[in-house]
């Protein structure tokens, strides 16, 4: 006798129907939603139409930077609508965008990997403040706080004033920093 034989016998239901959690969360490029995985699955196990929810998106995030990150939730209905909210980029992304760094520091605390002024904190925070979830909960001067301590969580120093020789010259100490650490690494393997 078959497993489902057996279970059909106690009277189980057998191939029952698994109901999904009707939110998802995801990150996704503005401009780059593609019906492709790890995307379209996720919305397929919904029930979406993928290719109808890219089109949404890239049509609502076409007057944004390309490729950036933003994070989404989707609400889905049980008819197979959903309800897209699309918040601002990730702090982070927009702090090495200002520090123009690909990644942050291994060693933050220890090695600054990139420079920011008061000025650009201060932009990033209002960025952020916009989106209705922190606006009631977090003031400016908060936020201000909270980009200062994510930016040296990731390796980015916070100056008052950035000045261009300022830039010039803590970059060239990054640089030489950088090289060093790839040499001693090279005479480890060695």
């Amino acid at each position: 006798m078959s497993k489902a034989a057996r279970a059909a016998a106690r009277g189980a239901k057998v191939g029952k129907k698994v109901e999904q959690n009707p939110h998802i969360k995801t990150r996704i490029g503005s401009g780059h939603a593609m019906p492709a995985p790890p995307l379209g699955p996720l919305l397929g196990q919904r029930g979406l139409n993928a290719a109808n929810f890219c089109n949404d998106f890239n049509e609502r995030t076409k007057e944004m930077k390309d490729g950036m990150p933003l994070p989404v939730r989707l609400l889905v209905n049980p008819d197979r609508s959903y309800k897209m909210t699309i918040y601002r980029p990730y702090t982070s992304y927009l702090l090495r965008a200002a520090a123009g760094i690909k990644k942050g520091s291994s060693r933050p605390g220890h090695d600054a990997m990139g420079m920011i002024s008061l000025k650009h904190v201060y932009e990033i925070a209002k960025v952020k403040w916009e989106d209705d979830t922190l606006k009631e909960d977090v003031d400016l001067q908060e936020m201000c706080m909270l980009v200062i301590g994510q930016a040296k969580s990731i390796g980015i120093k916070v100056v008052p004033r950035l000045s261009v020789e300022q830039l010039n010259e803590f970059l060239l100490e990054r640089d030489e920093r950088i090289e060093l650490a790839r040499l001693a690494e090279e005479e480890a393997l060695k």
